[in-house]
């Protein structure tokens, strides 16, 4: 009984600690499939079902990868990764920081403005992870390690073509 008091000042004790992450999980938790995470740790392991009873299936080396969550059974995300492979994750392993994976086969061109003619500020290989904002109208503003510009929907993997963000 004394264990189970300790884990429940330690549990409440990182509840305080969290803050406003506390609650963006509360959300999480709400929040129908399907819709959009990302990996926090540098490494998380899937399972092909919603416990850890169930085998590993995959371990995710990759910080920031976007995931689409297609699925949710209590602490448990049945998650997409870019490739289309599935797998269970709980959820304490994923956050709301939108990504996207450049995909294709040629380099995507991040331009400084949102349209076909503006000029080309880099350019970002397939498979290259970033963070991404200010989506709309088919663009995205992808920042990969500092390094910004807005890249079009159709080059990534993370986003709805019609999705905006703030």
């Amino acid at each position: 009984m004394r264990i189970a008091g300790i884990a429940l000042i330690i549990t409440t004790a990182a509840m305080a600690l969290t803050g406003p992450a506390a609650s963006s999980s509360a959300q999480t938790a709400k929040q129908a499939p399907p819709y959009w995470r990302s990996i926090g740790p540098g490494r998380a392991l899937t399972r092909t079902g919603p416990a850890r009873t169930y085998p590993a299936s995959w371990v995710y080396q990759r910080r920031d990868l976007p995931v689409r969550v297609v699925a949710v059974f209590k602490e448990w995300r049945k998650v997409q990764d870019p490739d289309g492979a599935e797998g269970w994750m709980l959820m304490n392993l994923l956050r709301s920081t939108r990504t996207a994976v450049v995909r294709g086969t040629e380099p995507a061109e991040m331009r400084e403005r949102p349209e076909p003619g503006a000029p080309l500020a880099w350019r970002a290989a397939p498979g290259v992870v970033g963070r991404i904002d200010h989506c709309g109208n088919g663009w995205c503003r992808l920042d990969v390690e500092g390094k910004a510009g807005f890249v079009e929907v159709g080059d990534l993997w993370g986003v709805e073509p019609t999705e905006i963000l703030p």
